[in-house]
């Protein structure tokens, strides 16, 4: 063997059991309670858990913004914090813009990504513009290749699709085998709210929870739903935010819609108030944060399946001109980039709700984390520990605690918006295709050797 991971509980695909993992050629190659076989390392997992490494299925990397903004980390930098933070696996995007080759998008980003990263990844197609050949012809090609997955927004000036050209790309879906993922927002309940904000006077952060309102989600998500109902093909909704959003999923898929769906951490452990805090651009994202009563809403939807994965939307900007301040720091809410770190945060705050804290467990966290999200975007061989899978593994000490700074992420963007969150179970090895990342907390590598992965 090249590594064993000796004395360990691992949850597998056979259950959770006190075991070593045998790694050779980057593969499981054993799984039993005690291995005689040697490794050129040994990695001692006593009293420790076992666990896949993360599967991050939605986040920004080395992404231009459709306000032509460039976020704040690399592909080096962003798997860096993902790798620190347990995740081995991570779906960015290939962003097109209106007047791209989608073909030529997705090989662009994937030269920045074979440059810099550390771990392995996969790429949705965002879709901005369905002419000039890219709906009858790239889009196909690349779904061919390997991309299954394309990303439709219904807002935003530059990238959001009218109705038929979301009904074309669900058509073109369904043919070709390929999932649609949607972010679900009314654009004219958007437009109408900025306006009567603006006019008012009301400019400041904390007024753009207001400018999307719940509303917006409710009737965009309601939508989509029944398109891919009309289509017959599956949809994800990411980032959802909302009660009401997650009813209509639910009823959805009692009716037997084919939709799936996500939410993301900073919906599980941050309201809406949050934007009262000082320096508010911080957590600025869209959605933005809601209630309690949705927070409630959306623990339950994830208890009976009606969410299936915990995303970080990691959409990294600095603090400054180069990122949340590019229109001045004066800018209006609606000039300020959109989005959070939360690549290298997302596990260990799951971990701690789910695990330490006892709202789920240990099974449930793997499944939400690793697993259902290999799964839905068809990466074979990653998000299980089971002999022939790729050796993605994460060595996780559930009695560690740490308790977040103001800027301790291993990413580019200066600051974590979990500052004063203190969490308990951390992980301190991880494993990437058995290339050992982290040890003892402390990264080991620090760029390259990520491997393109296929979607079947």
């Amino acid at each position: 063997m090249d590594t064993v991971i000796r004395g360990g509980t691992a949850v597998t695909a056979a259950g959770t059991m006190v075991a070593d993992i045998g790694l050779r050629d980057g593969k499981i190659a054993a799984i039993a309670p005690k291995l005689e076989a040697m490794g050129a390392q040994d990695i001692d997992a006593t009293d420790h858990l076992v666990l896949p490494g993360g599967v991050d299925t939605h986040c920004h990397i080395e992404q231009i913004s459709g306000a032509g903004l460039m976020n704040a980390d690399t592909f080096e930098t962003a798997t860096r914090s993902a790798a620190f933070g347990g995740t081995t696996t991570v779906v960015s995007f290939a962003a097109q813009h209106p007047g791209q080759r989608i073909r030529e998008v997705v090989e662009d980003y994937a030269v920045l990504a074979r440059k810099g990263a550390l771990i392995d990844h996969a790429f949705h197609m965002i879709v901005a513009d369905t002419g000039d050949g890219n709906l009858t012809d790239d889009i196909p090609a690349m779904i061919a290749q390997g991309h299954r997955s394309i990303k439709i927004f219904t807002t935003y000036d530059k990238v959001r699709q009218d109705d038929k050209s979301i009904l074309d790309l669900l058509d073109v879906a369904k043919r070709d085998g390929a999932l649609v993922c949607f972010h679900a927002e009314n654009d004219g309940l958007i437009r109408n709210m900025t306006e009567k904000l603006l006019a008012a006077g009301h400019t400041a952060p904390k007024h753009h929870a207001t400018s999307h309102p719940r509303e917006a989600e409710v009737e965009a998500i309601d939508r989509v739903c029944r398109f891919a109902a009309f289509a017959d093909t599956q949809i994800m909704i990411f980032h959802v935010s909302t009660r009401e959003g997650v009813e209509i999923i639910r009823n959805a898929r009692a009716r037997g819609v084919q939709v799936q769906a996500e939410t993301c951490p900073h919906y599980l452990f941050m309201t809406v108030d949050i934007l009262e805090r000082e320096h508010p651009a911080r957590f600025m994202c869209s959605p933005p944060q809601r209630t309690v009563d949705d927070q409630e809403a959306l623990w339950d939807a994830i208890a009976d399946g009606t969410i299936q994965c915990v995303t970080s939307d990691h959409a990294p900007y600095r603090m400054d001109d180069s990122g949340k301040f590019a229109n001045g720091r004066g800018a209006p809410f609606n000039k300020i980039a959109n989005g959070m770190p939360g690549l290298e945060t997302r596990l260990p705050l799951m971990f701690n709700a789910m695990v330490s804290c006892g709202r789920g467990g240990v099974d449930a966290f793997v499944q939400l984390t690793s697993k259902t999200p290999a799964e839905i975007f068809g990466l074979r061989n990653k998000g299980q520990i089971a002999e022939g899978f790729d050796a993605d593994i994460t060595v996780w000490d559930p009695n560690a605690t740490y308790k977040y700074g103001a800027n301790d992420l291993k990413d580019n963007v200066g600051y974590n918006p979990y500052e004063g969150t203190t969490v308990k179970g951390l992980p301190t090895a991880v494993l990437s295709r058995g290339r050992l990342l982290v040890q003892n907390r402390r990264l080991t590598e620090l760029s390259g050797g990520g491997r393109w992965q296929c979607m079947h």
